[in-house]
């Protein structure tokens, strides 16, 4: 393996490591700027967005920032943990990447799934092109993942 291959996919494990840091603490225009400026999102059984605005705007739509879950009294929180990174194409111009998730919040084990990515090279960074999440499974009592993501 060459060394632009190694420093790629170090890159690509950093801006994998920036979507969930930023996600989970909600800072979403450090989220966004994990995806190219035409970047897209999509989510199984749903339509894609395109772009880092639209990024934002689906996302602080699916986790608007409350301190307490609903009615609980218990702090709300999320943890996005990715494993199991396997790079399936690794050119100079694009790297395609699949990797596991799993997510918790304040219920615990809140869902986990797949995600399908392709990584383009920008300046001294490898950012998402393009991201299907696949949810495989989620709680019952699931503060992110909604019933149409388990198709």
């Amino acid at each position: 393996m060459d060394l632009w291959e190694l420093a790629a996919r170090e890159r690509i494990r950093d801006t994998l490591a920036r979507y969930s840091w930023s996600g989970d603490s909600l800072r979403l225009d450090e989220f966004a700027h994990a995806f190219c400026e035409d970047g897209e999102l999509q989510l199984r059984g749903r339509d894609p967005v395109r772009g880092r605005a639209a990024v934002i705007e689906f996302l602080s739509g699916v986790a608007a920032p409350d301190t307490v879950a609903t009615g609980s009294g218990v702090t709300r929180f999320v943890r996005h943990n990715v494993t199991n990174i396997r790079f399936l194409e690794v050119t100079r111009q694009q790297a395609k990447v699949t990797s596991y998730f799993t997510v918790f919040t304040e219920v615990g084990l809140d869902h986990f799934g797949r995600y399908r990515d392709i990584f383009v090279p920008a300046d001294d960074e490898w950012l998402i092109r393009q991201r299907f999440v696949s949810t495989d499974w989620a709680a019952p009592e699931s503060t992110m993942a909604s019933p149409s993501s388990l198709r």
